[in-house]
């Protein structure tokens, strides 16, 4: 499951399925992808206790106050609500934009809808590196039990005073983005942000059925949000898949609950949907005149403020109710456009769009007349409210279109001669990784200890052997051994003449030995244990990351390195792994703002560089590049980490993921049917009978596994429990 949906067998998926079906069932709220996640991996139990009985620590939970200044909390965020007495612990189980200039009957102005975070007005998008967003939070105060709920008169105290939460039960709070790439993110994606830092805590507790380190096989943090994302894409997946459900969005919800609504004639119900349905349809419709022209007319309304206006709704709004009236709200007009119109184009003339998916509760866009736009998807968030109210693009002048410039193929920091692993007086061994260079033009560096021997022993231009070992791979006899040259001078020297096996590649860990007197270089590969898939290269061979990610690019072959005739995606690829800050692990890292100048040399062409962006936010949603921040020092350097008192900027980086294979389950591949013989179990814990108690034996076994997911510290089984390690069962 840590690698996706498509990669779950079929039984597997049924299984999750039958879960995931009851606990929408039992919540209040439409069940958030993320918050399936949370009942999944932490254990909700459909019982009535919820999240009581897991292995969550209360006291680690970030605290919201209502209407004061919040980090980013996603949907799924297990929260603290500040109060006056004792603290209110709850799940965040929904999220919406609260703009003040959302008008209380859903009546919104058209720069709203669809206008990034910290806007500060028609056309003016905000200069703010750290911009805020009004946001409206819902959470489910019940979600731990009723040991740690509320009582009915407690919250109705709560709601009345106004100070905690509000009348609805819900929190509003500024939300503070470290950057403006952040409030942008994917709710998946800002969840799993969430999980792998402020929640990192919980997400790793010892007492959770299967850790999120033992399934992805460490601690690695590229490893962790890997296998994260592979398991908020199982969960989206079983819920999309569902015959019992439906979805809006991230929002799952179950059909019986939403013919219980059609079929219910009170607040909110049928008659009320199919009334917000008819009036965003007629919303934009004119007034027919007699005499002149009808202008064109556009209207933006707010489901979750014009579903206030109707007579009877404030207590079906309360609460989780609000999430469920605002999601079958948007459903129903999604249902309506998709049926009943041609891509969002009714009879009346007025095309119905959704424009804004998270302000208000999603903003809706009535326009006539409807057939002079360009039609798309109606059900994509465009945003032209907000795209209305900039500046009219100027005619467009021609431009030049420029050629992307070859990049520089040699890095300081990683040249050098190698690593020196012995000298004495029978032998000289080392280590150096082989570069791009070194392919193209057939040459290897030799170590100046090497090339000082050799010059005075043989001269400036001596013949030698090359003798190469490749352990698990195949070479030619002309590879095997090979007479090379040797260009000497008085304090370095290389190899020349080289024929590189067809599998050799960047940054590949070479092993180089000579006895002392001798005219033989031995050069050999070093396995690794398991062959791993590096980017786009599977190799088993040892490997120097750093090179790998600079020199192992796009456009790169050992025929040549040029950036000429490359697409948009690959260009961007090449330019941040080879002109980014490179860390020892191989990441590369680039100022977002500076990579059209990098690729080609200078400001390119506006369609050059709106290609570039597309081609950076693809890859940021495939996660083939992440995003992150750093900052810039006062002569325009980029830093990672930021350094404080500098400037803030939004970053792009390349990781260098590395999926491998923990355990088989059984002898068959992933997805073959057919009965197993062996079942691979992590440690898991146990609940004894009463009166038992574990042995030393178990409680030491639990210390080691606490250490291993990086709790050395203070874990012990919790009283009534023992620890099974992880092992493999038979049928």
């Amino acid at each position: 499951m840590t690698r996706g949906y498509a990669a779950v067998p079929d039984r597997e998926r049924s299984r999750l399925r039958s879960y995931l079906d009851a606990v929408v069932a039992a919540r209040p709220a439409p069940v958030h992808t993320t918050v399936a996640f949370n009942a999944v991996y932490f254990g909700y139990d459909l019982g009535g206790d919820g999240y009581g009985g897991s292995p969550l620590c209360l006291d680690s939970f970030p605290v919201i106050t209502f209407g004061e200044c919040a980090p980013v909390l996603p949907v799924g965020a297990m929260v603290c609500v500040a109060t006056g007495s004792d603290p209110l612990y709850a799940e965040i189980v929904y999220r919406e934009g609260a703009h003040p200039e959302v008008g209380a009957l859903g009546d919104v102005p058209a720069w709203v809808s669809g206008a990034p975070a910290g806007a500060e007005g028609p056309g003016r998008p905000g200069e703010d590196a750290a911009p805020r967003r009004r946001e409206l939070l819902v959470p489910d105060l019940q979600a731990f039990g009723p040991a740690l709920g509320l009582s009915p008169v407690q919250l109705h105290r709560l709601r009345t005073r106004g100070r905690w939460i509000n009348e609805d039960g819900h929190v509003i709070v500024d939300v503070c983005y470290p950057s403006s790439e952040a409030a942008r993110r994917d709710d998946l994606a800002a969840y799993a942000d969430h999980l792998l830092t402020t929640a990192r805590e919980q997400l790793f507790s010892p007492f959770v059925p299967v850790s999120l380190a033992s399934l992805v096989g460490g601690t690695d943090d590229e490893d962790l949000r890997a296998g994260l994302l592979g398991l908020l894409d199982t969960v989206r997946g079983v819920l999309y898949s569902s015959a019992a459900l439906r979805t809006w969005g991230h929002y799952a919800m179950t059909r019986a609950s939403l013919a219980d609504c059609w079929r219910d004639t009170g607040p909110l119900g049928g008659d009320d949907v199919r009334s917000l349905v008819a009036e965003v349809e007629r919303a934009a419709t004119p007034v027919r005149r007699r005499y002149g022209l009808v202008a064109p007319v556009t209207v933006y309304t707010t489901v979750g403020p014009r579903l206030r206006g109707f007579p009877g709704a404030s207590e079906r709004l309360r609460g989780p109710g609000y999430a469920a009236a605002v999601c079958r709200a948007n459903l129903a007009l999604a249902d309506v456009v998709q049926g009943d119109s041609d891509g969002g184009l009714f009879g009346n003339g007025s095309r119905i769009t959704l424009d804004d998916a998270f302000e208000g509760g999603g903003v809706w866009r009535s326009h006539h007349p409807g057939d002079a736009e360009t039609p798309g998807n109606p059900l994509v968030p465009a945003g032209r409210g907000w795209t209305s109210t900039l500046p009219a693009p100027s005619e467009p002048e021609a431009e030049e279109q420029l050629e992307p410039v070859d990049l520089p193929l040699a890095d300081d920091d990683l040249l050098g001669t190698g690593d020196l692993l012995r000298s004495d007086e029978q032998e000289i061994v080392w280590r150096a990784p082989l570069r791009l260079a070194h392919l193209i033009d057939g040459w290897f560096p030799l170590h100046p200890f090497v090339a000082e021997e050799l010059h005075q022993l043989h001269g400036a231009h001596p013949t030698l052997r090359l003798e190469l070992v490749h352990s698990g791979g195949t070479l030619d006899v002309k590879e095997a051994v090979q007479d090379v040259t040797a260009e000497l001078g008085d304090a370095s020297g290389r190899l020349t003449g080289i024929v590189w096996p067809g599998d050799f590649f960047p940054g590949l860990t070479l092993e180089l030995r000579r006895r002392r007197g001798d005219t033989v270089i031995r050069l050999a590969t070093t396995r690794l244990k398991e062959r791993v898939q590096v980017g786009d290269r599977e190799t088993g061979h040892c490997y120097d990351s750093r090179v790998l990610t600079r020199e192992d690019v796009p456009g790169s072959s050992r025929h040549g390195d040029s950036a000429v005739g490359l697409g948009p995606r690959q260009l961007v690829m090449r330019t941040v792994r080879r002109c980014g800050l490179l860390t020892l692990e191989g990441h590369a890292l680039m100022d977002r703002s500076v990579l059209p100048s990098a690729v080609y040399g200078r400001r390119p062409a506006r369609s050059q560089a709106a290609a570039l962006d597309s081609a950076v936010a693809e890859l940021l949603a495939e996660r083939l590049l992440e995003p992150t921040l750093g900052s810039r020092d006062a002569w325009g350097q980029p830093h990672f980490p930021p350094r404080d008192g500098q400037q803030t900027i939004p970053l792009i980086g390349y990781r260098p993921v590395r999926p491998r294979v923990i355990r088989p389950w059984g002898g068959g591949e992933p997805g073959s049917e057919g009965p197993r013989d062996a079942q691979f179990v992590a440690g898991h814990l146990r609940r004894l009978r009463p009166g038992c108690l574990p042995s030393d034996v178990q409680r030491a076994a639990f210390r080691e596994y606490c250490r291993r997911l990086g709790k050395a510290d203070g874990w012990e089984l919790p009283y009534g429990y023992t620890f099974v390690t992880e092992h493999t069962r038979g049928r």
